[in-house]
């Protein structure tokens, strides 16, 4: 594996999953930071890089962002802000000035049933969100669109608004798998909100 620094994110909301030859970080913020807590969309939590468990040739990246999400604090769930840009800046090269890799991830909104504030009704989603992947490899010189139209699934919301007839009519398991997107350069990515449960060993920490 090449040496990584870890470098900058500006990024938001639930969960990036990227899975790439290289790797990726920054700095991380929560929402007592006093800052962001005016821009809660923008709020990245943690960063996390390792070697894949199924192919030691890749690494996983994962982004969280807007943490302290509470699994029944629907029906407004937080999401990705569609006016802010997310970026992920990978350096793999200390010996050369800039960033080696840099993802940009915007998103768009759609209602899809404007006359009502549920999140799923009826097989539509309430602002259903899609993202596109740009990705630089000159230090932001130049973006190549790598995922065009990718899909957020919505949140988790409880099996009768995701798999009843009222809802989307599909296991949430088949929404989160479908989420899941190749880009045409080879990153599988997932962009969307799942479980961060957070540990730390605070007796190893604090020796």
């Amino acid at each position: 594996m090449k040496n990584i620094k870890i470098k900058k994110i500006r990024n938001m909301l639930c969960t990036f999953l990227v899975l790439v030859s290289v790797s990726i970080a920054s700095a991380s913020s929560h929402r007592e930071a006093p800052l962001i807590s005016n821009d809660p969309l923008a709020d990245n939590a943690d960063v996390y890089a390792f070697r894949s468990p199924n192919d030691t040739n890749k690494i996983t990246l994962i982004a969280t962002y807007v943490p302290m999400q509470a699994a029944h604090g629907g029906p407004n769930y937080y999401s990705f802000g569609e006016h802010i840009r997310y970026e992920i800046h990978v350096d793999n090269n200390t010996a050369t000035a800039g960033d080696d890799i840099t993802y940009r991830f915007t998103f768009t909104k759609t209602n899809q049933d404007p006359t009502t504030f549920f999140n799923i009704r009826l097989g539509a989603e309430n602002l259903k969100t899609t993202y596109t992947l740009e990705r630089s490899l000159n230090g932001g010189v130049t973006w190549t669109t790598i995922i065009a139209n990718g899909i957020v699934p919505p949140p988790n919301i409880g099996a009768r608004s995701i798999d009843g007839g009222a809802g989307l009519n599909t296991p949430y398991p088949t929404l989160f798998n479908n989420a899941i997107t190749t880009a045409v350069s080879g990153e599988k990515v997932f962009c969307g909100s799942a479980d961060d449960p957070f540990f730390v060993d605070l007796g190893g920490y604090l020796i």
